[in-house]
């Protein structure tokens, strides 16, 4: 009867992974957690691990289609990896839970949780693509946890639920061996509630505002695929000319585009990550372009640009260009983080700092898409006390919600507005608590304009004062927990 409910508990809590994997239901993660939690702890090591196992490969198999940019035998590997990595503080738990004080139990599965996902972070190719702290988008008060000890103290008190309830949950909800670790658990999660809540009714609203713009590519100029083959430089001799008389139509687009939008009020113009594609040739009297449009316009023009060397073997400059409203190029920053696969393939890779560089309207930060998932790497623009982060992106519809979330948490960690230009993916202006203050999607009807009036200027959190301290205990503890928990008598 007993390995029967674990089983169930198995099978339901697998099932309710691609649900947090791909859509924003917080509650769902909690659930989960709990439920594998209970299935892992109550039926026996050598049946119950490789079940979970084959039911995380099957979750994540359904919940990351679409999602990983890849198919075939490396989606296969790639899954069985994250299933393995998830796996891990299921395993620890299970070895360690009985044989700790109770209250130390309970820390065990989300101090080992947050190693896996924070190491994973910073040595694995999906930075922090898969964190279920992303899972508590639009709970704002939880959220503002990140800006005390990042994403990792929102990933803890998800995955310390999980083990807390168990522990409850398997010996009785009344007995007076639980109160502690309930009553422990109970204190922090109140605390942090009612303290993220006071920190956003305690946000000002007088903060000086700039108002943004983005803009995005028109849809019917190319054909399918073309950009991609320009990109990559896989045209022929024959199409170079042809293809260049598109370019410029699209240079046109950008241009009007933006100077609609200077003349209807806007002083900073944000443009997707590649979206502006320009021959290496091309690229000065481009430039020259937008320095004048800047300047007639007083607007400051930040521009994703795809500068393409072609006949070169990394034919890819992925840029970010920032014209300000005197017309001077104040940064021309190439991307540091390629993504695995086909872009690191192409692309000419950046100087890993990010730019900060001060203008009329404030100091203005730039980092492009997949940059924007290391939090130790966003951070550096907090240091510099930069006013704003600028981050053009590129998406497509499987990612665009998920990757929408997790630019809001960058915004918190760092107490910075975040003005994020998507193309295909959505748009979207964050103020420095996490709230979103406007966005576009590529996929609705209309031209893709997004305009924001964004509150400017930094406001200092812990954690881009003290970095990953909290993570690192993590990581001191679990690895605490798995050497030493074999040594110890059982309770």
């Amino acid at each position: 009867m007993v390995q029967m409910e674990a089983l169930i508990s198995l099978v339901a809590g697998a099932v309710l992974l691609p649900v947090f994997m791909r859509w924003p239901v917080p509650p769902a993660t909690w659930v989960a957690l709990t439920l594998l939690v209970h299935a892992t702890r109550a039926l026996p090591l050598a049946i119950g691990l490789p079940s979970l196992w084959l039911a995380l490969w099957l979750a994540v198999a359904a919940g990351q289609w679409n999602i990983l940019p890849m198919g075939g035998a490396s989606y296969l590997f790639v899954v069985a990896w994250i299933s393995t990595m998830l796996a891990l503080p299921f395993g620890l738990d299970r070895i360690a839970a009985g044989k700790l004080p109770a209250l130390v139990a309970t820390l065990v599965f989300p101090a080992a949780w947050v190693a896996i996902e924070f190491l994973q972070s910073r040595w694995a190719p999906p930075a922090t693509w898969g964190s279920i702290a992303y899972t508590q988008f639009g709970y704002l008060p939880l959220m503002q946890v990140a800006a005390i000890v990042g994403i990792w103290g929102i990933s803890f008190l998800v995955a310390w639920f999980a083990s807390t309830f168990e522990h409850a949950w398997a010996h009785g909800f009344a007995s007076s061996a639980v109160r502690l670790a309930l009553l422990a658990y109970v204190t922090v999660f109140a605390l942090v509630s009612v303290g993220g809540a006071v920190r956003l009714a305690a946000a000002p609203t007088d903060r000086p505002s700039l108002r943004v713009a983005t803009l995005n590519r028109p849809r019917d100029l190319f054909i399918p695929g073309e950009m991609t083959r320009i990109t990559e430089a896989s045209i022929t001799l024959a199409e170079r000319e042809p293809l260049r008389a598109k370019l410029r139509a699209l240079h046109e687009w950008f241009l009007e585009g933006s100077r609609r939008e200077a003349r209807a009020g806007s002083r900073l113009i944000v443009w997707p990550e590649g979206n502006l594609l320009v021959y290496k040739d091309d690229e000065a009297a481009f430039l020259e372009r937008a320095r004048a449009l800047a300047i007639s316009e007083r607007v400051h023009l930040a521009m994703g640009m795809a500068t393409i060397h072609l006949d070169e073997h990394l034919p890819f400059e992925n840029k970010l260009v920032l014209i300000d409203s005197a017309g001077t190029t104040r940064m021309s920053y190439l991307k540091s983080h390629p993504v695995a696969g086909w872009e690191a393939g192409i692309m000419r890779v950046g100087d890993g700092r990010v730019p900060v560089v001060s203008t009329d309207a404030g100091r203005m930060a730039g980092m492009i898409c997949f940059d924007g998932d290391f939090p130790e790497f966003v951070r550096q623009a907090a240091n510099a006390e930069a006013d704003v982060i600028i981050l053009p992106v590129n998406d497509w519809l499987a990612v665009k919600d998920l990757h929408f979330r997790m630019a809001a948490f960058r915004s918190i960690e760092n107490g910075l507005p975040l003005v994020r230009a998507a193309a295909s993916g959505l748009s979207a202006a964050f103020d420095p608590w996490g709230r979103l203050l406007a966005m576009s999607d590529y996929f609705a009807k209309g031209d893709g304009t997004m305009t924001a009036q964004v509150p400017m200027g930094r406001v200092p959190t812990p954690y881009a004062r003290t970095g990953d301290w909290f993570a690192w205990g993590c990581v001191a503890f679990a690895a605490f927990a798995l050497i030493a928990t074999p040594y110890l008598p059982g309770r």
